[in-house]
């Protein structure tokens, strides 16, 4: 019994280190179009929650409530995305994203936790809802603000 665990251990690390190797050797400019997509998808669930928080849309706690748990899930997509040897493909992500990365990584983290929070509280009260809604455009407003080129 121990063995087959201990085999079926090493066969999920070897597994594990093999498919980063695979993901270690994507082309750049895969790397920015799949995080790229993770970004729309974001977009995509934001968008109708987004103007909830400052009355821009009217409240709807069905939408909040599924749309929520789908971006915290979203929310993890995009970063591994955002390696080195991207940072010379055509894309907005701006310089500071590799010459400050540290800053970069914890306003991904922030808005990760930003919106788990949101998930967690998102079947709650309209009031406790629009605080997490606040909260997670603050974070993701400021990471544009630093770290992504103006649209022209």
């Amino acid at each position: 019994m121990h063995g087959k665990l201990l085999l079926s251990g090493v066969a999920v690390v070897l597994g594990a280190g093999y498919g980063a190797a695979v993901f270690a050797q994507a082309k750049p400019d895969v790397l920015v179009k799949q995080r790229q997509a993770g970004m729309t998808m974001i977009g995509k669930y934001w968008g109708p929650i987004g103007g909830m928080a400052s009355g821009k849309t009217p409240y709807n706690a069905e939408r909040v409530a599924r749309n929520a748990p789908i971006l915290e899930v979203l929310s993890k997509l995009p970063w591994d995305g955002f390696v080195e040897t991207t940072k010379d493909v055509k894309s907005k992500a701006r310089p500071e994203v590799w010459s400050d990365n540290a800053k970069f990584k914890t306003a991904a983290d922030r808005m990760q936790k930003a919106v788990a929070q949101l998930a967690k509280v998102s079947t709650g009260d309209e009031a406790t809802v629009k605080s997490a809604l606040s909260e997670v455009g603050k974070t993701c407003g400021g990471c544009h603000d630093d770290f992504r080129e103006k649209s022209r």
